[in-house]
């Protein structure tokens, strides 16, 4: 893992912006990325896509007004100091504060990388009796930082122990690690997995550039898949990567050719510091039509916001319909023309 201004600079040149980051960071999210990620990395391209997601630079510290360190509210909505219960029917868990690559637009910057480190076994009994005390609990999801960073042996009991408590529930593994580093992904711990579960785990990934699908990538997702774990990808919208109809429509296809079906299009939340990164909103409205044009049913994701506050997910999208005519729905087609539609 590459942690050091020295270490990084035996792989790529630092731009001024860059240094400066180093000079000045402070007690902003610090430089982690996998050997095997930064690899992927361009070293004669500042703009780098790749390069873009994970390489800290100044701008992170001049953050806008409307960004703030806890913009979705997750501390409120903690009903223990790791368990967060936003929506009725679901919970977030986060496991660790540590991932395999820090990645430059992380909306937890305020949990990741502070010391907080693994749940302990303290923490998780209090999360079993919470779920036993609330039926209405139907999923959780396993994140962080990254559940994966935990070794095979601890995420065993970490499952045994939710499930010692819940065996109705389904499981979500958020985790950016089949990206950043998917030598993690074992047969070894699709084997724990396999035998632990007592229900559907879902395997939800953030490959957010095409380049990221690599064969060892491809084939980490591979191991989940074929032992019976579906994916997903949530994607987030990010200026300088991904804010091009051309490259998103690569990556969308590429995941659904590889199993990995896209779920969601996340534009950029306001956290402090990567408002270098958000795509204006109306940018991506534009991009989430043109998709709409060029992508199946099942290759196109959903373009959401998480609105601040903890006010929820909201679905961005075109608006087709345009009036009504009498007892007729006017749209706008999208391949272009207007059509009508009995409302009655």
């Amino acid at each position: 893992m590459i942690k050091s201004i020295e270490e990084l600079e035996k792989f790529i040149e630092l731009s001024s912006g860059e240094r400066q980051w180093f000079e000045a960071q402070g007690e902003k999210l610090p430089l982690l990325v996998s050997r095997y990620y930064l690899a992927l990395i361009d070293p004669s391209d500042p703009l780098d896509p790749i390069r873009r997601q994970v390489i800290p630079s100044i701008e992170e510290l001049t953050p806008s007004p409307e960004e703030g360190r806890d913009p979705l509210a997750e501390v409120v909505h903690s009903v223990l100091p790791r368990l967060i219960h936003r929506y009725k029917n679901r919970v977030a868990l986060l496991v660790s504060d540590t991932c395999a690559t820090y990645c430059r637009h992380c909306f937890r910057r305020r949990f990741t990388a502070t010391e907080d480190k693994i749940i302990s076994p303290a923490e998780i009994d209090g999360v079993r009796v919470y779920l036993k005390e609330h039926p209405e609990i139907k999923e959780i999801l396993l994140t962080g930082g990254d559940p994966l960073t935990l070794s095979d042996q601890r995420l065993e009991q970490l499952f045994k122990r939710l499930y010692g408590e819940r065996n109705d529930l389904t499981v979500r593994l958020c985790t950016r690690i089949p990206v950043t580093y998917p030598q993690r992904i074992t047969s070894k711990l699709i084997a724990m997995l396999k035998k632990v579960r007592r229900g559907p785990i879902y395997l939800m990934t953030q490959f957010n550039h095409p380049r990221e699908l690599t064969k060892e990538s491809i084939g980490a997702i591979n191991l989940f898949v074929d032992n019976g774990f579906p994916a997903l990808n949530q994607a987030v919208l990010l200026r300088g990567v991904n804010d091009s109809v051309e490259v998103l429509e690569e990556l969308m296809n590429s995941l659904l050719f590889n199993r990995i079906k896209p779920y969601y299009l996340f534009q950029g939340d306001l956290v402090e510091g990567t408002g270098h990164l958000r795509v204006p909103l109306k940018e991506g409205l534009i991009l989430e039509k043109e998709l709409r044009k060029r992508l199946s049913g099942l290759a196109m994701p959903t373009y959401a916001v998480d609105l601040p506050g903890g006010a929820g997910k909201v679905v961005l999208t075109y608006n087709y319909l345009t009036g009504f005519n009498e007892n007729v729905a006017i749209f706008e087609a999208p391949q272009g023309g207007q059509v009508g539609y009995p409302s009655g």
